[in-house]
């Protein structure tokens, strides 16, 4: 069975030359793997030093402009027709003698993901434990690392719906689309050249949020109407209650008018409740249209 191996590559120029010389050695050992580079709009001279290699394993895809991680993904497995697909960075802090592990899990244990659990002394230790924590929470994750070096089934990269930057969350769509997910261990090293391309603060913020995004389109977008309608039906009873209370104590001759402002509040907002309920079944029903259009073209 062919294995390929993807890596996205963005201005990894001091990294090719020690990249193709590890893969040569790991070639010779595991002769069924195979390799894709791909560019993604590189301003360095990646492109370059990829096109002087000529080796029989290797492909290369190139993307005129940087499109992101997620898309290159997706271009390296258009460009090979290996049945199971390895992710690995092209900063070599995996060690690449791991991959044959995580192939194992797929080709003898069953697996559809295979993920791995990182080891060993790295930055944002800490940031990475947090994440992992909420995705496992969030996700009913049996794996501590959702973010490592990983190797799936074709069908899963076609399963699961991919956006910008959701690459990180391969393992719990995966697991939400069925697929089973399996965790070894896995050594991580430090970059030894070139500059790391997450360092940002920022990126923490954009990782909370794609989070949630991912959670929501597995959750309240399946059933929005349950969500938001059951939300709205709740605020619109609490308004009926609280306007029947603010009449009684009017009759008494302890009329509060704030009660009235809060009954408006809540017979309102619940309708809004309903009506995004009502968009999003209507949203719902697009979108299954859609991937009935697309499953048979994939």
């Amino acid at each position: 069975m062919k294995i390929g191996i993807l890596i996205p590559a963005y201005n990894e120029a001091e990294n090719i030359p020690h990249l193709i010389p590890m893969f040569d050695e790991f070639i010779k050992k595991y002769p069924d793997y195979e390799v894709v580079f791909i560019d993604d709009g590189s301003t360095d001279s990646t492109q370059r030093l990829l096109n002087e290699y000529k080796r029989d394993y290797l492909k290369i895809a190139t993307h005129k402009r940087n499109l992101g991680k997620t898309q290159a993904i997706i271009t390296g497995a258009r460009a090979t027709d290996a049945e199971i697909l390895v992710i690995y960075d092209a900063d070599m802090q995996f060690d690449i003698y791991d991959v044959p592990g995580l192939v194992d899990l797929i080709l003898n244990q069953n697996a559809d993901v295979a993920t791995g659990w990182k080891q060993g002394r790295y930055e944002k230790k800490f940031v990475s434990s947090i994440y992992n924590w909420c995705g496992r929470k969030l996700f009913n994750l049996n794996v501590h690392d959702m973010n490592a070096i990983k190797a799936f089934r074709r069908e899963v990269l076609q399963a699961i719906p991919l956006r910008r930057d959701w690459h990180r969350y391969i393992v719990p769509l995966a697991n939400e689309y069925g697929f089973v997910i399996k965790e070894i261990p896995v050594t991580l090293k430090p970059r030894l050249y070139g500059e790391p391309k997450y360092q940002k603060k920022i990126r923490i913020i954009i990782g909370f949020f794609d989070l949630l995004a991912v959670k929501f389109q597995l959750t309240f977008l399946q059933k929005p109407l349950l969500y938001f309608g059951t939300a709205g039906m709740f605020q619109i009873l609490s308004g009926i209650i609280i306007g029947i209370i603010a009449i009684i104590l009017r009759i008494l001759g302890h009329g509060f008018r704030p009660l009235l402002y809060l009954v408006i509040l809540l017979v309102v907002s619940g309708i809004l409740f309903f009506a995004l309920g009502l968009i999003g079944e209507s949203i719902r029903a697009i979108i299954d249209r859609l991937e009935k259009f697309e499953s048979p073209n994939k």
